[in-house]
């Protein structure tokens, strides 16, 4: 299986977990690309009270340099256990930009911009079946719970380039 299958087989899994039709299709130059469909899995969402929905997208190579120049900068944006999964990977700096994508998501979802609160309480994690999860902490937390936020939905992605994050926060 190609790169681009196995990306695109990323985000199908994700677009099947928000109950969402797609259809594969080939543009005139014959790349893969899907065209996704909203289902009453997805408008049903609405009835759950969405609270917030945000989104991020980071340039990889420019994170990757930011790391490189100021590794303690790692430290307070990413829980040890994000270090350590990204350091598993091949480029650990497109694992943790697609978190730092998630961990602004979350912060436009609950309406704050960016040092709205420490990026290290906002951890993703991987769900038993692999999907990315966010665990709330200290402050963090509590602000969610003010909010009414009870759980979140998470949509990462990332290429040698970009890494991007989609976070819906859904009511209690």
């Amino acid at each position: 299986m190609g790169e681009s299958c196995r990306r695109i087989g990323s985000v199908l899994q994700g677009v099947r977990a928000l109950g969402c039709q797609f259809q594969q299709r080939r543009d005139h130059a014959g790349c893969l690309g899907i065209v996704v469909g909203v289902t009453e899995g997805v408008r049903g969402l609405t009835d759950a009270g969405v609270v917030g929905v945000g989104t991020d997208l980071v340039d990889v190579d420019r994170f990757r340099t930011v790391l490189r120049r100021r590794p303690s900068v790692a430290d307070r944006l990413f829980t040890a256990g994000e270090r350590a999964y990204a350091a598993r990977a091949i480029d650990p700096a497109a694992r943790l930009a697609a978190r730092f994508a998630a961990k602004e998501a979350a912060l436009k979802a609950l309406g704050y911009g960016l040092g709205g609160m420490r990026m290290a309480e906002i951890e993703v994690v991987r769900a038993d079946d692999g999907r990315p999860e966010l665990v709330l902490h200290g402050d963090a937390r509590s602000t969610a719970a003010v909010h009414g936020v009870g759980r979140w939905l998470v949509s990462l992605s990332h290429t040698d380039n970009l890494a991007q994050a989609t976070v819906v926060a859904l009511a209690r």
